[in-house]
């Protein structure tokens, strides 16, 4: 008798037929990715908008979810927005899964998946040597932004400013400071 692996691998997960879903894998564990809401999305394109100024002024990409970041057979996450660096650009598929990590990963945080994202994902991240890991997360009229885990907070009652150390930040971008606002 022939043991089976209950462990889903990416290659079975393309077989499924599209239910309109996103979904994760953890060590084979298939998590189910929930729709974002409206705030969570504008964070992630005003993060987005940020790394494409960059992206113009230095190279590499950077994307929105949903993009599958395959990380082996049985690890596959999609991180709210990714960059990687110009000289692995020529290492991604543009019809295809990727199977290199991203230089940068971030998640916006919701409630239904902070948990998880502070967890397991940056775990994994860190695991497959994800070099820099980004949270951003929105409370009322605070919100914050974590790359490397070197951000500072500056918040008022209408607006709230996300900027980054010159010194210390995502190190081996070497990005400039990050600056945007979210109005409440």
């Amino acid at each position: 008798m022939k043991a089976t692996d209950p462990r889903v691998t990416f290659a079975e997960l393309q077989q499924w037929p599209d239910d309109g879903r996103r979904y994760e894998l953890y060590d084979g564990e298939v998590i189910v990715v929930p729709s974002p809401f409206l705030r969570h999305q504008r964070v992630a394109m005003h993060i987005e908008e940020i790394l494409l100024e960059y992206e113009r002024a230095q190279g590499g990409v950077s994307a929105l979810a949903p993009l599958d970041i395959v990380l082996s057979e049985h690890n596959v996450v999609q991180p709210d927005v990714v960059y990687f660096k110009p000289e692995r650009r020529h290492l991604l598929e543009d019809w295809d899964a990727n199977r290199i990590p991203p230089d940068l990963a971030v998640e916006v945080l919701s409630r239904s998946t902070e948990a998880r994202d502070r967890g397991r994902k940056m775990q994994l991240l860190a695991r497959f040597q994800v070099p820099n890991t980004g949270l951003s997360t929105r409370r009322k009229t605070r919100s914050r932004f974590m790359c490397s885990a070197i951000m500072t907070t500056c918040s008022s009652a209408r607006t709230t400013k996300l900027r980054t150390s010159t010194r210390r930040a995502c190190r081996d971008l070497r990005l400039p400071p990050l600056v945007f606002s979210l109005n409440s």
